[in-house]
């Protein structure tokens, strides 16, 4: 057996990592010990005993079910949908907002190229509140009432009340969501092989005719095993709003235009510079097989400009979601604001902040795995 000896590296490694991990401990015990001994002096209950008491409270947008007689722990599921919502949602569409834009920042053509490029900078030298207060303000206070509202569309109206849009109702529409999401994994498989076959034979296939053909199928399939019963309803005025049909109200509507256009900013700026990073020989030698210059860019330049793209779009992710918790501030009923009233009522200051943070930090940390899987999957294999 090797003698130790503080003359190892190793051995003083070891050590000086415990003394530190001793200390981390070691703080840490005093700080919830210290907390633990400060709120029983003051006789304040701790625990999360209270998320079974009935909240009592109102929720003025929910996509799951919801009412004043539900718990706490219900109300902040409600919560937690609305902020994986807003996330999923506004992280899509200002990624492919911003690929655009950061595509036109390298047109040739001028006006397309200084309109990207001033888009980038006004938005993203805004601070992100404003942007959220200027559009609430945009949509509550110009926009006419339901009795003056905008209709562009037949069955669209914009109002102060919020955005009302014909719904699909009927039993077939729960069968078509199914449908959808089984279309989407058989479009995945598809892709996967159809990828596979080129990369053994070097034969294409036309892999988006085949996919909207199963969408189209398995959607077709699905209201006809539900009956077809499905029924397109306008949205009607009745008194003082609108009702029937879908809507999005003005919080909601403000927090993702908001959201969208000052992340796509910072969005653009990574796929421009991702686009930059690829050596002008890879255009020339697409150029030279006689590609289009989009062609190029589809099939040549992106797939190797994602590589360098990802892990700043990552941070990019990561920001929108925590940067969504500012919906407190125009009264969109996401985690912190749900979590904010439950607060007040109940007086559980420490475990509402741990309820948050853990939201949040679930929510990031499921963002960044399936990135670094993503990041994975792109990377380079060497032969």
């Amino acid at each position: 057996m090797k003698k130790l000896s503080w003359n190892d590296e190793r051995v003083r490694a070891w050590v000086y990592q415990l003394i530190i991990l001793g200390l981390v401990v070691g703080c840490l015990w005093y700080l919830v010990d210290n907390t633990l001994h400060n709120l029983s002096s003051r006789n304040i209950q701790t625990g999360f005993g209270f998320l079974n008491k009935e909240a009592g409270f109102a929720i003025g947008e929910s996509f799951i079910h919801y009412d004043l007689t539900d718990t706490y722990w219900q109300a902040i599921q409600v919560g937690i949908v609305n902020t994986l919502f807003v996330s999923l949602v506004g992280i899509l569409l200002s990624t492919v907002l911003g690929t655009f834009i950061g595509i036109g920042r390298l047109s040739k053509n001028w006006l397309v190229n200084r309109l990207s490029a001033v888009y980038v900078e006004v938005m993203r030298n805004i601070p992100l509140l404003i942007h959220l207060f200027f559009w609430y303000a945009l949509l509550t206070e110009i926009l006419p009432g339901p009795r003056q509202a905008l209709n562009p569309v037949d069955g669209v109206f914009l109002s102060n009340r919020g955005i009302k849009f014909p719904a699909l109702i009927g039993t077939s529409v729960e069968w078509l969501l199914w449908g959808v999401l089984i279309a989407v994994v058989l479009g995945g498989l598809i892709s996967c092989w159809a990828k596979r076959k080129q990369n053994q034979t070097g034969q294409t296939t036309p892999v988006l005719l085949i996919n909207i053909g199963v969408f189209m199928l398995v959607l077709l399939l699905a209201c006809a095993a539900s009956g077809f019963d499905l029924q397109l309803v306008k949205p009607v005025l009745r008194g003082f709003n609108f009702e029937q049909g879908w809507s999005i109200s003005p919080e909601l509507a403000a927090l993702l235009i908001g959201l969208v256009l000052y992340t796509a900013s910072f969005v653009a700026e990574i796929v421009r510079s991702g686009i930059q990073s690829v050596s002008k020989g890879q255009w020339e030698a697409g150029a030279s097989l006689g590609l289009s210059r989009s062609k190029v860019l589809r099939l040549i330049v992106m797939p190797q400009a994602v590589r360098v793209m990802i892990p700043a779009m990552s941070n990019t992710f990561m920001n929108f979601t925590k940067n969504s918790s500012l919906a407190v501030a125009i009264g969109y009923p996401d985690i912190v604001s749900i979590v904010n009233t439950m607060l007040t009522q109940t007086g559980q200051a420490i475990e509402a902040v741990i309820i948050i943070m853990l939201a949040y930090f679930t929510i990031s940390i499921s963002i960044a795995l399936f990135m670094a899987w993503y990041n994975h999957r792109m990377a380079l294999v060497e032969r």
